[in-house]
């Protein structure tokens, strides 16, 4: 039979913080300015992680080079998050970029690296795929909205670009706080000083009406990331990847009952069925 190979404890957390994860990113889509909505949720990371960071010593030259490898990757992804908030709904880009992600990882594991997929992950494999094109379709076929379907299909390169270098590099280290200070830090610096540079002090205006709710949600995402870090120093990186992308029926929801998102209710009903194919994908059979 199937099985996850997690116990119950961090299954609990994961999907606590994929919750986290979803309502952060409602409030950077619900912005007046989704750039520096993730400017302040990123500088509010780093800033959170400097204490921690003073209880370690200084990363080795192995973990010296995820860390470098994962600030890139964020600092493009963090671009790519505030395009897509501009350009479409939260309902409808949100679940591609969180949930191409990990299915991407079992195409190419199954295409490339010779791994055999058992019936109930084709079955997966097929429900996720099938959920995406309706995802993609669900809209008003503006070119704002394809262009924002694009760029959720990058945002979802980047994030499996990173979710592996995180992975990798929180492994690198004894203790898992100590690579994920690092990471927060290093991880806002770059975004937060291009912000002040493209906003200057119009940046100001959406600093004063969104910068507390911005804040909320920086550490929303600080936690909730931290989650997600620790788990996959115990527990298989793919697993993990995907119960994390479980935020996307959540934020469907958000999008469709809070934010008022249009489509939202067949939205939700994709993102429903792209949960359980992720799901599918990532069970194992004894």
């Amino acid at each position: 039979m199937p099985e996850f190979a997690i116990d119950g404890f961090t299954l609990g957390l994961i999907l606590f913080a994929a919750l986290l994860h979803a309502i952060w990113n409602a409030l950077a889509k619900a912005s007046g300015d989704p750039l520096v909505n993730l400017a302040v949720v990123t500088t509010t990371g780093g800033v959170a992680s400097i204490p921690i960071i003073l209880m370690f010593p200084f990363p080795n030259s192995e973990t010296w080079v995820w860390l470098s490898f994962s600030a890139v990757i964020h600092f493009v992804y963090q671009l790519g998050l505030a395009r897509m908030y501009r350009l479409g709904e939260l309902s409808q880009v949100y679940p591609i970029a969180r949930g191409l992600a990990p299915l991407g990882v079992a195409v190419l594991g199954a295409g490339f690296a010779g791994e055999t997929l058992a019936l109930h992950q084709t079955v997966g494999l097929v429900l996720s795929g099938g959920a995406i094109v309706l995802l993609g379709r669900s809209g008003d076929g503006l070119v704002a909205t394809r262009q924002a379907v694009t760029t959720a299909v990058g945002v979802a390169l980047l994030v499996g670009l990173y979710t592996y270098s995180d992975g990798r590099g929180v492994r690198s280290v004894e203790t898992p706080l100590h690579y994920i200070s690092w990471s927060f830090l290093l991880g806002c610096v770059p975004f937060l000083l291009y912000t002040i540079a493209v906003r200057g002090r119009g940046g100001l205006i959406a600093l004063r009406q969104d910068g507390l709710r911005a804040m909320g949600g920086g550490l929303m995402a600080t936690v909730g990331y931290g989650i997600a870090l620790w788990a996959m120093a115990r527990t298989p990186m793919a697993l993990v990847s995907s119960l994390r992308e479980s935020s996307v029926l959540f934020a469907a929801l958000i999008g469709a009952f809070v934010l008022g998102d249009g489509f939202g209710r067949s939205r939700v009903v994709a993102a429903a069925l792209l949960v359980v194919g992720l799901i599918l994908v990532q069970l194992r059979g004894s």
